[in-house]
């Protein structure tokens, strides 16, 4: 598993729900399942089957997260600079051929959060961004065509 880079933030949540799953979730479905055993035969039992599927989807996320912790790297948030864009930097760009100014937070990919305006470090607008300087034009190959953004500001 790759290593993933997320905020001491990011970090307590990825735990805080994987306490979640295992204290509350994983305990109810070994309830549905007994319960559904206990109506009998597992031949045909729905219920039953539904629960089983239900419990090895469970047991697959737990995995992950513990995956994730298990190669995660916390970033020093005191370190971060603002001389040209790199994962948490707040970025303020400006799409040259409409003028439209957006700002993203460039975070890893367990944080990200487009309602936040918050954006995955391995998305195509967060790779083109990477690495430019306020001022810099950056050109990003998108789905829909490439489209044009001016760094205008970075901050943390």
């Amino acid at each position: 598993m790759a290593v993933s880079y997320m905020t001491e933030d990011g970090y307590n949540k990825v735990l805080a729900e994987i306490h979640v799953l295992e204290t509350v979730n994983r305990p109810e479905i070994s309830a549905q399942i007994a319960e559904a055993r206990d109506k009998g035969d597992l031949s045909e039992n729905a219920e039953y089957d539904a629960a089983k599927e239900a419990q090895g989807m469970l047991e697959a996320k737990i995995a992950q997260l513990k995956g994730l912790v298990a190669n995660a790297r916390i970033i020093d948030e005191s370190r971060l600079g603002t001389d040209s864009v790199q994962i948490m930097n707040k970025v303020k760009i400006r799409n040259t051929k409409n003028n439209m100014v957006m700002t993203y937070t460039l975070v890893s990919e367990i944080e990200a959060n487009l309602k936040e305006n918050k954006i995955a470090v391995s998305t195509p607008i967060a790779q083109g961004l990477m690495g430019k300087k306020v001022g810099d034009i950056a050109e990003i190959t998108i789905p829909s065509g490439t489209v044009t953004f001016e760094i205008v500001d970075i901050s943390i």
